[in-house]
């Protein structure tokens, strides 16, 4: 047992982003913990944990992204195979957090995934969460134990400041990526636009106009996601359109479903920087426009943290607030 009471630290990680879990393994300097994870031929999965982890601090590293019930699934198996074995604490390190857009009633009989999912990490046996830019900040409260919400801001912001790129305005793809928006601008020391958008339908979604002025600037769009790269597309015209000299985008997590790599790869985009919360086919990652940076780091010294008992709130951005 190690000076925080908490007994070992011991990170374990399912099949969903193994290089992800190996890298933050490398920055706590601890070996990745040893697991039998497959599928019967019916698709259901068996779980082994092939360590003694009784009295444990046990992490494990698992993004709920593509396919997202087959890695949700994974993750609250194996959950549940360490609170059977007696692990003392359970924290689920979500770097990339499935099911998020349904966190509302929008429309009359739909249901609030982000909580059903929160209630199912319960239920299995989770005693906290750890994830990186949540869709809606609101998720934390559908859960009844300690949530450590993460930003990947900084890593993001750091590769962008680098880029020096010259009369760079921030932009916001929506009115509700505002806030998000605004604390970028206001750490680059630079102005902001927004795009005013309508989505009739899921995927889908038309830009309408820009609030602000971007004649002859450097656009530099930013979101919590890209998925299938629709609103990016429809934004970067729109930018184009309005005397913007070039368009780039950044993400903290690449979904890049169906038709996003090749609208990127064909598209006036310059590049789309992201972060290695989700991890990118190989098509994708060979894609020149797309850059991906690692928040290992960052999950690394939280998962330290909350080993130790000290504050984890320093590694929260307070440009958000």
């Amino acid at each position: 047992m190690d000076s925080s009471g908490n007994g070992r630290l011991l990170i374990f990680s399912g099949r969903a982003n193994p290089p992800l879990a190996e890298d933050i393994c490398k920055y706590v300097k601890v070996s990745l913990g040893k697991t039998v994870v497959r599928d019967f031929s019916d698709q259901e999965i068996y779980v082994r944990i092939e360590e003694n982890v009784r009295g444990a601090d046990v992490f494990v590293v698992q993004p709920t992204c593509y396919p997202g019930n087959t890695n949700l699934m994974e993750l609250l198996i194996m959950i549940d195979a360490l609170r059977r074995s007696s692990a003392r604490r359970i924290t689920a390190v979500i770097p990339y957090y499935g099911y998020a857009r349904q966190d509302r009633k929008c429309e009359p009989r739909v249901p609030i995934t982000s909580k059903l999912v929160a209630d199912l990490l319960e239920t299995a046996g989770t005693d906290r969460v750890l994830t990186v830019d949540l869709h809606a900040g609101q998720i934390q409260g559908f859960f009844n134990i300690p949530v450590d919400h993460l930003f990947a801001m900084n890593v993001l912001i750091d590769y962008i400041r680098k880029l020096e790129l010259p009369n760079l305005i921030v932009i916001s793809p929506d009115a509700g990526g505002v806030e998000r928006a605004r604390a970028y601008a206001k750490r680059l020391d630079t102005s902001l636009a927004i795009i005013d958008k309508r989505r009739d339908i899921p995927n889908e979604a038309k830009a309408m106009n820009i609030i602000g002025d971007v004649k002859g600037k450097v656009a530099f769009i930013v979101d919590d996601m890209i998925d299938t790269a629709g609103t990016l597309m429809e934004a970067t015209d729109a930018l184009l359109g309005a005397g913007a000299s070039e368009v780039h985008a950044c993400c903290s997590h690449a979904v890049l479903s169906g038709p996003a790599g090749e609208r990127i790869a064909n598209s006036p985009i310059k590049s789309v920087v992201t972060t290695n919360s989700i991890p990118l086919s190989s098509g994708l990652a060979s894609n020149p426009k797309i850059k991906v940076l690692s928040v290992a780091s960052l999950l690394g010294e939280a998962i330290l943290r909350i080993h130790e008992e000290t504050s984890v709130s320093s590694l929260f951005d307070s440009t958000r607030e």
